[in-house]
């Protein structure tokens, strides 16, 4: 699905308002998004197309995601901050999709399931930088991408409740991530 610039403000301010008022009819949430409802109609129809609408969106997203960062060929570390600032430019579709979360969203057996590509290409970067010596060995690439999308999808959600600053968002996770939480490390 490809979105003008112009849609794609409408789909970020949207998703947003499905966020905040998840019983809202559409003509509640074309207001929240400062749009009529005649318009928003023209735009998806329906609330339900809405919502399909956006998923498939957040699926692009998340896919151009993982190829614009060039997770297979930049220095890990490079490209794991690259990940992270990426994922926080489109922080609106990923407290949408963050909300529309369904255990089955990722499926056991992986049979249709439309994220597999996303999942599958953050599992390569991470082996790729556990090879490389960047990442830690003791730890599989498909934890480290469990840890890295619980951490970035649980600091957009702080971020939309006033539980963290949106300006200090990336050297938070990339220092956390890397880091860990732990403080100075003393000799034992």
């Amino acid at each position: 699905m490809s979105l003008t610039p112009q849609d794609e403000r409408l789909i970020k301010a949207l998703a947003l308002a499905i966020v905040d008022r998840p019983r809202a009819t559409l003509k509640e949430l074309a207001e929240a998004a400062g749009v009529s409802k005649a318009t928003l109609h023209r735009f998806c129809g329906t609330r339900d197309n809405l919502v399909q609408m956006m998923e498939s969106h957040g699926e692009t997203v998340l896919n151009q995601i993982t190829t614009t960062t060039d997770l297979l060929h930049s220095e890990p570390v490079q490209a794991l901050r690259s990940l992270i600032n990426e994922h926080l430019v489109h922080r609106e579709m990923l407290v949408f999709l963050l909300f529309q979360y369904r255990p089955d969203t990722f499926p056991v057996n992986g049979e249709g399931d439309r994220w597999q590509s996303y999942a599958d290409a953050l599992d390569a970067f991470f082996l790729r930088g556990q090879q490389l010596g960047a990442f830690r060995i003791d730890v599989t690439a498909a934890v480290f991408t469990e840890l890295f999308l619980t951490m970035i999808f649980g600091m957009v959600d702080a971020e939309r409740r006033g539980r963290a600053a949106s300006a200090n968002s990336a050297n938070v996770l990339e220092q956390m991530f890397l880091h860990g939480a732990a403080g100075v490390v003393r000799p034992q």
